[in-house]
């Protein structure tokens, strides 16, 4: 007789400097974890030192989930990523960012779409929580929760903020996140975009939820604009990678016409602050496009002192509300 064994699922949270990794580790430790799994909680901290290694030796005391603490340094979100897939071994890996909650289904939710569809990899949804006081336009359109992008029916790329993998996957095993990409950003961009492109199936569990406080540093257009402008760098040079000379001055005349027509839109929608500003926004992103298309050095996301939070922002070109 074959004796039967759970299947396994790590869940990796990378961080630096955050104190909101404590609330992170409780949500995942309060959820309903899907049957048939062995779950586990691995931490990896990017900073030089080991800040967050009491915090979670004093969470994992009363945590259900046993938790791995991993120390990786230093300031580089890559490293971080894989530390954390080289401590496991689970049949399963998710990520969730240090500044995010899961909600009660969030991995059931998860497993369930991966064990239904087959995919390689589930993204999940975040919700962004506003805070009172942050700008009406902001609210309104819901420029910081994150849905990834379908194209011609399929997503090609993903994110880190909310995503389950199959670590026995041929599109995935083996596979690590890009070092140099690791302070600008865009690394797990690339890091789907791969698996999208050696054949793999990226799929979505609309009903996996987490949730993200959005702080005051983030509330306001200017760190909206610096986001989008280097998320469209990262998608401009994935395209310089994979298109030849002639394709990539098709790919910038393209992105021009949508660059004019954004700018146009943000002008005739000036009456409306959150019209105006989301197609200010889509022209910005698409001059990173431009800019990513013609080798421009990407913006440095991670590594400065000023950063809050290697773990907590995604990178991925997602489309948000």
């Amino acid at each position: 007789m074959t004796r039967m064994t759970n299947k396994t699922i790590d869940i990796c949270v990378c961080t630096f400097q955050r104190s909101q990794l404590a609330a992170t580790l409780r949500s995942v430790g309060e959820m309903r974890l899907p049957s048939g799994y062995i779950t586990r909680i691995i931490v990896s901290d990017n900073d030089e030192t080991e800040s967050a290694r009491t915090l979670v030796e004093r969470i994992s005391e009363t945590s259900p989930l046993p938790i791995i603490y991993v120390h990786a340094p230093a300031r580089n979100i890559s490293i971080a990523r894989n530390a954390c897939l080289d401590t496991s071994d689970a049949d399963l890996v998710a990520f969730i960012d240090d500044d995010e909650e899961a909600t009660t289904d969030w991995l059931f939710e998860l497993v369930r779409e991966a064990e239904t569809s087959g995919a390689d990899a589930v993204l999940g949804p975040v919700r962004a929580i506003y805070r009172d006081d942050a700008p009406n336009w902001m609210r309104a359109a819901d420029f910081h929760s994150t849905f990834p992008v379908w194209v011609n029916g399929e997503i090609r790329t993903g994110y880190t903020c909310n995503v389950l993998m199959d670590s026995r996957s041929p599109h995935v095993a083996g596979r690590r996140f890009n070092l140099e990409r690791g302070q600008t950003g865009g690394e797990d961009t690339e890091f789907f975009a791969d698996i999208h492109q050696t054949g793999g199936y990226i799929a979505f569990a609309s009903r996996a939820w987490v949730e993200e406080a959005v702080p005051d540093s983030r509330a306001n257009l200017r760190w909206l604009a610096r986001r989008r402008f280097r998320m469209g760098q990262t998608h401009g040079r994935l395209l310089a990678q994979d298109t030849a000379i002639l394709g990539r001055l098709r790919e910038l005349a393209l992105v021009s016409a949508k660059i004019a027509y954004s700018f146009a839109s943000a002008i005739a929608m000036a009456a409306s602050p959150a019209g105006r500003n989301r197609g200010l926004l889509r022209g910005i992103m698409h001059a990173g496009v431009a800019g990513g298309l013609l080798g421009s050095r990407e913006l440095r996301q991670y590594g400065n002192p000023s950063s809050q939070g290697a773990g907590g922002t995604s990178s991925a070109v997602a489309r948000s509300r």
